[in-house]
């Protein structure tokens, strides 16, 4: 059996595992977000909460030198980074993915680096430290990503998952490191996915609750190993990382610059990664339930509300800005708002523009992907949005494209765990795995009788936006 662990923004999923994916024992525990109400930009987490749920999770699991697992894979959330003191314990919160305040550090970067260089980017916060917290810097180990940092726990190897050889450049070098006036001693040192971390320590047992000896494989960030745990391991699919914020991985046979889009090699030798990623969508749903007094309501029930409310909400239009946006537009300051309220628009018209607005997210990556003569042919889901079918659904009949859900929904897992037998050698490429693996439980064809509204709609989005760019910096400028 294979322990495969995923750290996400809001919870943590843990499962036993046969080799053939059948799971044994599965457990989530939740995690808290640390916003700052009087600072949008700051996003954080308390790093020790990991470490907690992974304890409670294999607690829960009951292991023992009786019930001990073959191996273990952790993934996590990123680009997402906790600086560690010499106690190996957080010296500080970790700055989650979704933290936009390192801008003017993301400038100093993409200049020397010649290319941009998102705020939300690893380098750049640990050069806020540097910048900004001082003693914290001085004081750190390590700079750690996500699932690296519970790797280092487990095994006492400090190391930092490389996806594909050219990624450097989004994580960090020892030059770069270097002109920016840092110790390179601080980063750990690049692995590739599948390559073994060492085995668990006594350490780890007192930390975790799991027996000694058990090996670890380098996991890495979460939308890399969705993509292996989804199949889009072939060129023209596509991934669709959907929870809390939402990641489009298309698996490419070239190469492309389009500074609206990120690229990179894929995981798979031979292929690129095509990406763009959407910073709040079910987290705007999440929102949105909150504010309208339904903090509890399941989102089947949301749904059920939505059913009898027409495709294009009533011609209303929402912006799922609320934490700025990256792809395609990469601005901070961008803003989420509703676009043609009228008296005739209520909760439910509003919940169900809320619900599209993610699918026009979607679409607008998409279709910069494909302005650039790639080709999507599917789009894989995977994540919490894939337990609802109604929501899979819209996105189809908003795309236009066929979505497919895999059998196991938490993709992360499935990746964990395609890793793990990879690392294990029971496969000769990740490739292998991914094909043998993941299996498809439906597929999700567009329904063409709403392609004209949402066609319009999709216009209105991409203009609303335009049109309120400047507004937004304005307000984004405010003291």
């Amino acid at each position: 059996m294979i322990l495969v662990v995923d750290i996400g923004t809001t919870a943590l999923k843990g499962a036993l595992l046969r080799e053939d994916g059948t799971p044994l024992e599965t457990g989530q525990t939740p995690l808290k977000l640390m916003s700052d109400s009087s600072d949008a930009l700051r996003h954080e987490t308390d790093a020790w909460d990991w470490v907690r749920g992974i304890r409670d999770l294999c607690a829960g699991f009951a292991l023992s030198s009786e019930k001990k697992p073959a191996a273990i894979v952790v993934s996590g959330n990123g680009p997402t980074l906790v600086p560690v003191g010499s106690d190996d314990r957080p010296l500080h919160p970790a700055m989650l993915w979704m933290d936009r305040r390192c801008i003017e550090e993301a400038a100093t970067i993409s200049e020397i680096n010649d290319f941009y260089v998102d705020p939300t980017f690893y380098l750049p916060k640990a050069l806020w430290f540097y910048r900004h917290e001082p003693e914290i810097y001085e004081k750190a180990k390590y700079f750690f990503a996500c699932p690296e940092y519970i790797n280092y726990l487990l095994t006492g190897h400090a190391a930092t998952v490389l996806p594909a050889v050219g990624f450097e450049s989004y994580i960090w070098t020892e030059e770069l490191v270097s002109q920016l006036g840092m110790e390179w001693s601080k980063f750990p040192d690049l692995v590739r996915p599948g390559e073994p971390m060492g085995v668990t320590t006594a350490t780890a047992g007192e930390l975790f609750g799991v027996p000694p000896g058990v090996p670890v494989f380098a996991g890495g960030a979460d939308f890399i190993v969705s993509i292996i745990g989804t199949g889009t391991v072939a060129s023209g699919r596509a991934c669709d990382r959907a929870g809390t914020s939402e990641g489009i991985n298309l698996c490419a046979d070239r190469a492309i610059s389009d500074p609206r889009l990120l690229c990179v090699r894929h995981v798979i030798d031979g292929y690129h990664n095509v990406s763009g990623i959407v910073s709040t969508s079910g987290k705007a749903l999440q929102w949105f339930k909150e504010i309208t007094g339904q903090r509890d309501a399941p989102f089947e029930t949301l749904f059920r509300d939505i059913e009898t409310v027409p495709a294009g909400a009533k011609k209303l239009v929402f912006l799922p800005y609320l934490a700025g946006e990256r792809a395609p537009i990469w601005d901070p300051n961008a803003r989420g708002a509703f676009v043609g309220l009228t008296m005739n628009h209520g909760r439910r018209e509003m919940t169900r523009a809320v619900v599209e607005s993610v699918g026009f997210a979607i679409r607008d990556v998409i279709t910069v992907m494909e302005e650039i003569g790639l080709h999507v042919e599917d789009v894989r889901i995977t994540g919490g949005q894939a337990r609802s079918e109604a929501w899979i659904q819209i996105k189809a009949d908003i795309t236009g494209k066929r979505f497919l859900l895999p059998v196991m929904k938490d993709a992360e897992l499935a990746g964990d765990l395609c890793i793990a037998l990879f690392g294990l050698g029971h496969y000769g490429s990740l490739a292998e795995a991914a094909e043998s693996a993941v299996r498809i439980e439906r597929t999700f064809e567009p329904t063409r009788e709403n392609e004209r509204i949402y066609d319009d709609l999709f216009a209105i989005y991409r203009d609303s936006y335009l049109g309120l760019r400047e507004t937004f910096g304005k307000i984004g400028g405010m003291t």
